[in-house]
Order: structure tokens, then sequence, then C-alpha cells
């Protein structure tokens, strides 16, 4: 059930014109949520797509920019008057060997923390209150940040990017901590999802399909399935949900 007394509850998802993103936006709107659709870039599209929803909209800014990112939540605010939901997905990498220390430069550290880290912080912080105000003790408000296996095991596309995603998963368990019981906060770990991104991942794939129970990587829907648990689950926060075809238990 997505509606609290008659308003239907929104759901803003960063990053969500491509991959996992669009694939939580599109599966909330089936939900019942009235989705807010983002992206840095890709704007045509993210008009495209709040076009096919009832009531979504659709909001361009980069996130590396706090200004940009306090400035999203309070449009969203203007524009739908609450918000119930937000997914932290926008997010970036980098690949580097775990060997080459001197090619993961300060610039690109810094680069991955604004985006990974600081970001899902500034637009947490700045949604606080409203989403305080649209919790109730049957349905809690929600926060969900798209983290990744990289940042549990050491592994990942280099080590700044498994850092960031660390920090990411370690940000939410003292979130939850800190904002229930009106907000809950968790977090996914995907393994390979097979998105625009990870195309040419090909020694990732060779990994997943040899090594993984499930045999392959997973498709942005299936993400998606987990994120709407999640979001429906009023009693679970807290909580780093590992969804990577099994790879973490061999």
């Amino acid at each position: 059930m997505t509606e609290k007394g008659s308003e239907k509850r929104v759901a803003l998802v960063t990053g969500s014109t491509s991959g996992i993103g669009m694939a939580i936006a599109k599966r909330l709107a089936e939900d019942g949520f009235i989705v807010v659709f983002h992206s840095r870039s890709s704007v045509s599209v993210g008009q495209s797509l709040a076009t096919v929803y009832p009531s979504a909209s659709y909001f361009q800014a980069d996130l590396s920019d706090q200004g940009q990112a306090r400035d999203l939540i309070a449009r969203v605010l203007s524009h739908h008057q609450r918000i119930d939901v937000l997914v932290n997905n926008a997010g970036i990498s980098a690949t580097i060997p775990h060997t080459s220390l001197k090619e993961a430069t300060p610039e690109i550290w810094r680069d991955l923390y604004e985006v990974n880290v600081i970001a899902p912080w500034t637009l947490i912080a700045e949604a606080e209150d409203a989403l305080r105000q649209s919790s109730s003790r049957e349905c809690p408000s929600c926060i969900l940040n798209i983290s990744s296996h990289a940042g549990i095991r050491p592994k990942g596309a280099s080590i700044p990017y498994s850092a960031s995603k660390a920090a990411l998963n370690h940000m939410t368990k003292l979130l939850a901590l800190s904002l229930a019981p009106q907000i809950r906060v968790n977090a996914i770990a995907p393994g390979l999802v097979e998105t625009p991104m990870s195309k040419n991942w090909t020694a990732a794939r060779k990994l997943w399909e040899e090594r993984s129970p499930m045999g392959r990587g997973a498709q942005p829907e299936e993400i998606a399935q987990v994120a709407s648990m999640l979001i429906s689950s009023h009693y679970l926060t807290g909580e780093i949900l590992i969804s990577d075809g099994g790879l973490n238990l061999t």
C-alpha cells in the first residue's frame, strides 16, 4: 500500500534515466508511488520518462555540486510538497588496478567521495525534515542507498571506488540509528548488473558466470525487486542487503 491518507507517496530516485536507477524508478511507479526522475545529463530521456507515469516529474542536477544537490531537494518539495522515499542511486566509478597506487590520485579519491558519499549525505540532510513529516508509525519514511558488493569484499573496479562504497555502507548503519524510528535507512550491495556501465566488464562477467551460484550477473529489474521489498518492509532498517547471485558465498 503506497498511500497515506488521501495522498500518494513520493519517491525521489537519483540517477534514474538508465540502468539500476531507471529500473527502480519504474518499479516504484508500478508500486503506486509518484516518482521523481533525476540525472546529471540525459535530460531528454528524463523528461520523456516523466511523461509516462502519472504525476511523475524530472529534475536535472549535478550531485558533485553540493549546491545543486541541496537545490534538487528544494525543487522536489516545491513541486510535490513531500518526499516519502529517497533512493540514492547516482554514483560514479573509476577502473584502476589495485596494485597501481599512484594512478589512484587524490583527485580521483575526491571525485568518487563527492558523488558516492557526500552527495547522498547532503541529500539525506536536506530531505530529513520532509521525510520525518511524511512518516507515520505504521509507514515510516525510507532512505535506500545503492552501494556495491565491492564495499563489503576487498574487490571492485578500484580501491577508491570500493572504499567509497564501504563508507556509504557504514553511513547507512549510522543513519539507521540516528534517524529511527521515523526514517528507515537500508542499502543494497549489488554485484555485477547488466547495465550500459558494465557492458565492457568482460572479466567481471566471466567471474560471475564461473563462480556465482546463479551463474550470471543480475538484470536491473532484479535489483529493483530487492529495492521494492526493502522500501515496503516497514520494520527493516540498518541492513546492507547483498544481491550478487551468491558470489559472496564462494
